[in-house]
């Protein structure tokens, strides 16, 4: 019997079908659990090529990265001091044991998110209960998120999946809370600035009246030594006087008149009426000449 060309193509398509239904590829950044009839049957973990039983199992794909869950709005929580803040955090998680993920909440990733979500909203509420805002926003942040990563990892493990970090970008105050804390900021800051002002003009007070202070006991000083120097030089003029006249007393009279000379005739129209023979004019008839 020759065999049909027909058949033989027909048998080999078949053999490619089955192949390829028997077959699968696992990329190094997934797992794959095997289903057969509803159950795992094996889980893949490594990348690479793997063969299933057509029609009997099935194959689920499960994303190996680093995934994230950021909250689209900010949460609202309540301090120690019961004051309302809003908190906008997120978390990095990955699957680190597919089986039990897929166990736990059938390999929905939505359903992880809803749980870890849950999980990381109750961390939050208790510890920014037990803080003040200072200790939240500055003080204990890092011990904050440090307790609330722990404690939502151990949750995680429970449905198979690691919480890698747990992060907070932001802490505000609701408006209504902030316009309220910027009034007081705003009258603390003005608050001291009056004070600054206050201190500094006295200060500039302070200094302005010991500057006068010290101007008045210099310029009396400076006049007390002027008023002794002047003292000094006119007891000195004189004592140079009264030795002069005492030793040539001619020379003396001689003297005073010149001075008195220069004196009167300081002008060009100074007119003086006196006697030809006046004791003014003694010395412009010649030195030594009597008065007559």
């Amino acid at each position: 019997m020759k065999n049909n060309p027909a058949i033989l193509i027909a048998a080999l398509l078949l053999v490619l079908v089955i192949f390829s239904m028997s077959v699968f590829v696992v990329d190094q950044r997934q797992s794959a659990i095997v289903l057969r009839l509803g159950t795992i049957a094996k889980v893949v973990e490594e990348p690479g090529l793997n063969f299933k039983i057509p029609l009997l199992d099935t194959v689920r794909f499960f994303d190996r990265r680093i995934l994230t869950i950021d909250a689209p709005e900010p949460e609202r929580f309540q301090t120690s001091e019961k004051k309302n803040v809003l908190v906008d955090s997120f978390v990095k998680w990955r699957i680190v044991d597919v089986r039990q993920y897929f166990i736990s909440v059938q390999g929905n990733e939505a359903a992880a998110v809803n749980r870890l979500s849950q999980t990381i909203n109750s961390s939050l509420r208790s510890e920014f209960g037990s803080r003040t805002v200072n200790e939240v926003i500055s003080g204990e942040r890092e011990k904050l998120v440090q307790v609330m990563r722990e404690r939502a990892d151990t949750d995680a493990r429970a449905i198979g999946v690691e919480v890698v970090d747990v992060r907070i970008k932001r802490v505000d105050f609701p408006q209504e809370v902030s316009e309220s804390v910027y009034r007081r900021m705003e009258a603390e800051r003005k608050r001291v600035a009056n004070e600054l002002r206050s201190t500094g003009s006295a200060e500039g007070e302070k200094i302005r009246a010991d500057a006068d202070r010290q101007r008045e006991i210099i310029l009396a000083e400076a006049f007390r030594d002027a008023q002794r120097v002047k003292g000094e030089g006119d007891a000195r003029a004189s004592a140079t006087y009264t030795s002069a006249f005492q030793s040539n007393g001619e020379f003396f009279a001689f003297y005073r008149s010149l001075e008195a000379y220069k004196s009167s005739f300081a002008g060009r129209n100074n007119v003086f009426v006196l006697e030809p023979n006046s004791e003014f004019f003694r010395y412009f008839r010649g030195p030594g000449s009597p008065a007559r």
